[in-house]
């Protein structure tokens, strides 16, 4: 039986967004998510320029991971981390985006937290935008639709780049690049801001703008792995796909073209941009059907072949299932949605559980790119009890990961280049689709409400210890 590797990057992930809070401590700017209200499964988060007292903005103080993170980071080490992808805050390092010098506290900070995990060999994964921008940049220059912004952000880049290049050697330049074929996830690049509309169901949309700005993005991830090199050739850039697993419903040949072309198109679109350097014929002849005018030069073309990422990441929560049909019973997960599938269960915000698809999708993506592979989010969220005696017992966590964990080796062992897991939310964090706390992902209890309400304490739970033995043993150890 084939093992993961002697070396493979076991670990965690988190979102500056959703853990730093401290929103404008040691000056930081305003980022977008620090104006969008918190929400619930059934009552949608909302965009609120102005502060309202009578709203609460989880990002303001998310689990206050700014002044945590040495705890946090030794939580991480007795787990036994050999990674931990995080994120840097765009407006904590230019608190405008455009300012003519970076922020020296911001700076400051991601040294001392390099420092800490650098005490534990704990190796740092950075996304440089994770769905976040300055607020400024959204106001200032309606966000990634503007060119403008991607000299904006190269210079973000390299100034992270000249900062940390003796901490740093795995960089993501954006979380999810794919998920601007979403109206609603333009708002996060700071492309759509309607001042009190819902996050996702009353946000004006632009696809040439939207698929513009996505282009843009793009272009800007080239560039800052061109300068990137340059600066430290020993740097690795990764792509970071939301990978929504497709099934057809039916075995009826227009469902299956239905999960193939859609599968093409909002899958590997960008992975094939990032990591072949150029645009798939069926992406240019949907965008053209969508009305959409690419705006890409020669110039820029010439940028993206030579930007490439060397290595692919992607998220995977769960698969869905589509139809030319009706079907009456849909289902949610991950802003994607899909029709529900009789074979699976379903977490309790509607999410597919299916383990078997990570294999698929492992074997589809190394398949088609033929670089090493990590997967840099995967996990569930769920309602944790924390019990009278301060255990919370989470073994539904533990049965979905060992569940996924036992597919990944599958794969490894079909002959996937698998080189790290990072489990989505290793400590409790701020929900990103509802802003919610309560639904929580990590094997670390944070004492915090929806209302920003608690002690802020952290508490270990059960799949604590379980992931720590899987560590340990290297993922041969899942009982």
């Amino acid at each position: 039986m084939k093992n993961f590797r002697s070396d493979f990057l076991w670990g965690g992930a988190t979102a500056a967004n959703q853990v730093e809070g401290a929103y404008l401590e040691d000056g930081k700017g305003l980022s977008v998510a620090d104006i969008v209200t918190v929400g619930s499964h059934t009552a949608p988060r909302r965009i609120s320029l102005e502060m309202k007292e009578e709203y609460t903005y989880p990002s303001h103080t998310a689990v206050d991971f700014y002044h945590h993170y040495k705890e946090d980071i030794a939580l991480f080490a007795e787990m036994g981390f050999k990674a931990y992808r995080m994120s840097i805050s765009w407006a904590r390092i230019f608190p405008h985006g455009d300012d003519a010098m970076p922020n020296p506290k911001g700076i400051q900070f991601y040294h001392d937290v390099f420092a800490e995990l650098k005490k534990y060999a704990i190796e740092p994964i950075v996304t440089i935008s994770h769905s976040d921008i300055p607020l400024a940049v959204g106001t200032r220059y309606h966000g990634w639709v503007n060119k403008q912004v991607i000299d904006l952000y190269v210079r973000y880049a390299v100034t992270l780049f000249e900062h940390y290049k003796e901490e740093v050697r795995y960089w993501i330049p954006f979380n999810e690049i794919n998920d601007m074929f979403l109206p609603m996830s333009a708002l996060g690049q700071g492309a759509l801001i309607d001042p009190e509309a819902q996050f996702f169901t009353q946000q004006k949309d632009d696809p040439n703008e939207r698929f513009n700005a996505l282009n843009n993005m793009m272009i800007a991830s080239a560039k800052a792995v061109i300068r990137g090199r340059q600066i430290n050739s020993s740097f690795h850039f990764g792509t970071m796909i939301c990978h929504i697993t497709r099934y057809p419903r039916t075995c009826h040949p227009n469902d299956v073209l239905l999960v193939l072309k859609n599968d093409l198109f909002y899958n590997n679109t960008c992975a094939d941009v990032m990591l072949k350097g150029e645009y798939p014929f069926y992406a240019l002849n949907e965008l053209e059907k969508r009305g959409v005018a690419l705006q890409l030069n020669d110039t820029e073309k010439a940028l993206l072949k030579e930007g490439v990422c060397d290595y692919y990441t992607f998220s995977y929560y769960q698969s869905i299932s589509e139809s030319t049909q009706p079907f009456s019973e849909e289902t949610s997960g991950n802003i994607m949605g899909g029709i529900k599938n009789p074979y699976l269960t379903e977490t309790e915000w509607n999410w597919p559980i299916d383990p078997v698809g990570l294999r698929t999708t492992l074997l589809k993506v190394y398949d088609r790119y033929r670089v090493p592979i990590m997967i840099t989010e995967n996990g569930i969220g769920c309602v944790d009890q924390l019990e009278a005696d301060g255990t919370v017992h989470d073994d539904y966590r533990i049965a979905y990961l060992r569940d996924h964990l036992n597919e990944m080796r599958k794969a490894v062992e079909d002959g996937v280049d698998l080189i790290g897991y990072m489990a989505w939310g290793c400590l409790d964090l701020i929900s990103v689709s509802t802003g919610e706390m309560k639904k929580r992902y990590g094997f670390i209890y944070v004492d915090r409400d929806d209302e920003g309400n608690g002690s802020y304490r952290r508490i270990k739970k059960d799949s604590f210890a379980w992931y720590r033995k899987v560590i340990a043993s290297n993922g041969t150890d899942l009982t």
